[in-house]
């Protein structure tokens, strides 16, 4: 029962950590004051977002880091880089104190290690602490990473709503605070690997924080955008506070109720064999559950389609978030930014929540998680089709709110995807190799955006001065471009994992049938010990 409770209660704190420390989903609440403060252009703007992806290319570090480091000092680690980086760019843009441009871009790429530490705490400690429900332990913890702009938003409105600024201070401070909080589940003797009892169906308590989730999710939608006055967004921010910190504390009740006297027999993944894969796929050589080494890896032909689909899928999504305030601001909807990043990110966090609907069917249905990531893709080249015929108020918010879904579902879906794929033991490593995606698509595709944008200046039908004199891009024209090349970039990641698709479905096929196997085989010899007993 101790055993139990405890490995409730870290996945309670992978909660707490992904829901106040998705740093990176605020940037476009800012990202105009940083603009104005540091006197810089469109294209030196988008570096700055560049350069906190790009700290996702040093991520490997923290997988590495885990492997021979106590997961508390990795998670200080990251707290403490997040505050220096995020600390000192505050002071930059109230400037208290005066940086060179070069000096902002590394402390965005030292906010950028920070975020992704975080986030390989949190996968690491779902592996180790769950087995047989690993991937819904995942996807449910990841999920409640897209609350936290709603969540910052909040706070920020409740201490004064016309301060933007304010957002890099609270970026430096939270993530502290939470990594403080979330020590005590952590560092408590850590869960061995194995199947316990209640992991042979899914228990109660998904269900539990799952529900829970969807409340808190609508909670923020809903009461996010009527938020504006500090009394109001202090309320609200109140019951998010409830919902997220007090109410998940239940699980250590351990709602299962039940137990049984013998563990379930489980059969590791990495008996089935791909020998009788198609012709076609003959070469492919992925056994799920196999661990991949670096080298293994990036010889892999399902590691370069899987790389290119997250590529021009969740990190296309990632950089139309940090381009949002530009949008918006383009189109004419500039006091309307605040909004639509809470939408993206409440958007993202139920697109993020979504994937855990095949953990939930998985014994009725069959599926392949590389199927369903290909199906999670299809919103993104719609969505920015309508960008291109469109640049009404309602196309906007349906657009960025498909987008989120889209790009949500990629984020959480790809932590189970690397696991099932490359292996659980070096998840913490080949997922951090895969995400170096990240910098290199926002690199590509924010100065796409950002050299479209300042050839447009010229060219568009209205020129609007900001209040520290520098001209903005108005119109359609400003990012109408953009939305096309964007919206071929999503239809090639669409075909990248639809081949990742057609390539793993008959292995996934063959696992759905050998577990089926080894459930009855388990319970056959339970009834027989049952009776000779």
């Amino acid at each position: 029962m101790v055993r139990e409770s405890r490995k409730w209660m870290v996945l309670v704190a992978t909660i707490w950590i992904q829901a106040f420390t998705g740093t990176n989903l605020d940037f476009s609440s800012y990202s105009s004051d940083m603009k104005s403060a540091l006197g810089i252009s469109q294209v030196q703007l988008n570096y700055l977002a560049v350069a906190s992806d790009f700290g996702k290319a040093f991520g490997w570090c923290s997988g590495v880091s885990l492997l021979y480091f106590p997961t508390w000092f990795v998670l200080f680690f990251a707290a403490f880089v997040g505050l220096f980086g995020y600390g000192l760019q505050w002071l930059v843009i109230h400037q208290i104190i005066s940086l060179p441009y070069i000096l902002v871009l590394l402390l965005s790429l030292l906010s950028g290690c920070s975020i992704c530490w975080f986030n390989t705490v949190c996968y690491v400690l779902c592996i180790k602490s769950f087995e047989t429900n690993r991937a819904l332990a995942l996807s449910l913890g990841v999920s409640f990473n897209g609350l936290s702009a709603a969540i910052y938003n909040l706070v920020a409105n409740s201490i004064n709503p016309n301060d933007k600024k304010l957002y890099l201070l609270l970026n430096a401070v939270i993530p502290l605070i939470t990594s403080i909080v979330s020590l005590p589940p952590i560092t408590t003797r850590h869960l061995s690997n194995e199947a316990s009892p209640s992991d042979n169906h899914i228990p109660t308590n998904f269900y539990y924080l799952t529900a829970l989730a969807v409340i808190t999710g609508l909670y923020l939608l809903i009461l996010n955008p009527i938020s504006t006055n500090v009394s109001i967004a202090r309320f609200v921010l109140s019951g998010a506070i409830f919902l997220l910190v007090v109410l998940p504390h239940l699980v250590r009740f351990d709602l299962e109720g039940s137990s049984v006297d013998k563990e379930t027999e489980t059969q590791s993944p990495n008996d089935f064999s791909d020998s009788e894969s198609n012709d076609l796929f003959k070469d492919r050589g992925v056994v799920l559950g196999d661990e991949h080494s670096t080298r293994v890896l990036i010889r892999s032909r399902d590691f370069w389609l899987y790389y290119v689909a997250y590529l021009c899928g969740g990190t296309l999504g990632l950089v139309y978030s940090n381009n949002l305030g530009q949008i918006s601001e383009s189109l004419g909807f500039h006091s309307d930014v605040g909004s639509l990043v809470s939408l993206y990110s409440a958007c993202s966090f139920f697109g993020r929540l979504l994937s855990t609907t095949p953990e939930f069917f998985r014994h009725k249905i069959y599926y392949a998680r590389t199927g369903w990531l290909a199906l999670a893709l299809i919103p993104t080249p719609f969505a920015f089709l309508l960008l291109v015929f469109s640049d009404s108020k309602a196309t906007l918010v349906t657009a960025t709110a498909m987008i989120g879904l889209s790009s949500g579902f990629v984020f959480s879906a790809a932590v189970s995807i690397t696991s099932e794929l490359f292996g659980p033991n070096r998840a913490g490593v080949n997922h951090n190799i895969l995400i170096t995606n990240i910098p290199i698509g926002s690199l590509l595709y924010s100065l796409l955006a950002a050299l479209i944008y300042e050839a447009n200046i010229g060219n568009s039908d209205k020129i609007a001065a900001t209040r520290d004199g520098s001209t903005v891009c108005v119109g359609r024209d400003c990012y109408r471009d953009t939305f096309v090349w964007w919206w071929l970039i999503s239809l090639l990641g669409f075909v990248s994992s639809s081949l990742l698709f057609l390539r793993t479905k008959a292995t996934y096929k063959r696992m759905e049938k050998h577990q089926k196997h080894s459930t009855q085989t388990t319970l056959l010899k339970s009834f027989s010990s049952y009776d000779e007993s």
